[in-house]
């Protein structure tokens, strides 16, 4: 009986590795198994299968293809960018000349409605102001408008009243004018004859005598252009009473017509345009006024005929950059030659290119300031291209179209920046400080979403917009 514990540990042990040997064999055989699952392509395949399904290699005799690269990874880099570039280029061109087209087709709609908005600019200060004080918004735009177009037509008024009242003064001395140019042309050193002057004077007669038909031609389109005026007078008179009347339902209804996700920085953009459009306004208004007051004055006390409709005459051509003070000073050079004689004329010149010179280099940079900051490069080309498009209506707007197309592009190149800072991930390290986003310049308060519209100074109502969608 002093055996039987050492038996029962002893078996007990044999029955331990037994059950170990079981495991490992057990192990090895599921190893197996998923082997043969692996290289097998479906339960049931054995090695028959996978090595029919084994390509052998070629042999080392046969000769090597290069692989065909991709069409796209052959053209260069500079031609590809290139390419991409110029359909853009192509779509965008294709655009404009779309857009021009239509433009052209309604040019006398187009024209009056941005006369409308100069207008609108010029007395929408008034408005703002008369509110200020108490009156209702409708008494208030119609109390404006009434005195603007008032003041407008007694200026028209004054200035064919003048030139009617002068005509004969002038016609008179026009004759003596060119009777004295004449003697001192046959006085002069350039050896000038009287039979020279006769035959000038005799072809400028059979010229008009031939064209007599031409003439008449250019009076028929004269009065269709007088006509389609009076119709574009009328236009902007109408649409410079509903804007300065119902201006922020004008512009709400634009912001609807605009797709959501660029809808914040257009309603942005829109205060800024509008004001850089105000400051070109009414800082051309005091520039052309000065420019008319101080040239009137000096045609005035040089006695030189119709100073007062030529100063007014200097005062519109004003609103045309550059070539307008280069025609209004040009007409006064004339009539003050023709009337007076050339030292007259050569005064009249003098002052004309000194007023015109403070102008140019005090008067615009003190008054327009950088509200409205435009190289003379940009000045030149949008007014050649505004008279070839339009004529004088094109030349007139090209100046204020190119500062506020400036304007906006400017503020929405910061706004896609400032937007692109704040849907990127936030920097780390030591250089989170530097890569922090800032704030645009000048930004606008935003109304919260649901709060009423809110009207500024300037006339624009700062609509709530709906937030910019965050990045998921």
């Amino acid at each position: 009986m002093s055996k039987l514990p050492g038996w029962l540990g002893q078996l007990g042990a044999e029955l331990t590795r037994m059950g170990e040997r079981l495991e490992e064999r057990r192990a090895e055989a599921a190893a197996e198994d998923d082997k043969a699952a692996h290289e097998g392509s479906a339960p049931g395949h054995g090695h028959g299968a996978a090595e029919a399904d084994h390509v052998p290699p070629p042999p080392t005799y046969a000769p090597s293809v290069a692989a065909r690269p991709d069409p796209v990874a052959a053209i260069p880099w500079g031609m590809r960018v290139a390419a991409e570039a110029g359909w853009r280029l192509l779509v965008l061109a294709g655009t404009l000349w779309v857009l021009m087209r239509v433009i052209s087709a309604v040019q006398l709609v187009v024209l009056a409605f941005v006369a409308a908005l100069l207008v609108t600019a010029m007395l929408q200060p008034t408005v703002a102001r008369l509110r200020r004080y108490g009156l209702p918004r409708g008494l208030a735009t119609a109390v404006t408008a009434i005195l603007g177009f008032v003041i407008m037509g007694l200026v028209g008024w004054f200035v064919v009243w003048q030139v009617m009242d002068n005509i004969d003064t002038l016609s008179d001395k026009v004759r003596t004018g060119i009777e004295d140019l004449k003697n001192w042309l046959l006085d002069s050193p350039f050896h000038v004859t009287d039979k020279q002057i006769n035959d000038i004077a005799k072809n400028l007669s059979d010229t008009v005598g031939t064209n007599t038909e031409a003439i008449t031609s250019a009076g028929l389109q004269g009065v269709t252009v007088m006509v389609e005026i009076l119709t574009g007078m009328l236009l902007a008179m109408f649409s410079t009473l509903f804007l300065l009347y119902d201006g922020k339902r004008i512009w709400h209804w634009v912001l609807k017509l605009v797709p959501a996700q660029a809808r914040p920085g257009v309603a942005g953009a829109g205060p800024r345009a509008w004001r850089t459009l105000t400051a070109y306004v009414r800082g051309t208004v005091i520039v052309a006024m000065i420019d008319a007051i101080f040239i009137g004055l000096g045609l005035y006390f040089l006695n030189v005929p119709m100073a007062v409709p030529l100063a007014v005459f200097i005062f519109l051509f004003a609103f045309i950059p550059l070539v307008g003070a280069v025609v209004s000073g040009a007409l006064a050079v004339v009539v003050a030659l023709v009337t007076d004689g050339v030292f007259t004329a050569l005064m009249v010149l003098v002052v004309v290119l000194a007023v015109q010179q403070i102008e140019g280099h005090i008067l615009q940079p003190f008054i327009l300031g950088r509200a409205v900051r435009v190289h003379p490069l940009a000045v030149v080309l949008s007014v050649a291209a505004g008279g070839m498009i339009a004529g004088i209506g094109g030349a007139v707007v090209a100046v204020p179209l190119v500062a506020v197309t400036n304007t906006v592009v400017g503020y929405l190149r910061t706004y896609g920046q400032e937007q692109s800072r704040r849907h990127s991930p936030p920097p780390h390290g030591s250089t989170s400080l530097d890569a922090a986003p800032t704030p645009a310049p000048n930004p606008a308060p935003n109304p919260a979403p649901g709060s009423p519209p809110r009207e500024t100074g300037d006339g624009i109502v700062a609509e709530p917009v709906p937030e910019a969608p965050k990045a998921l």
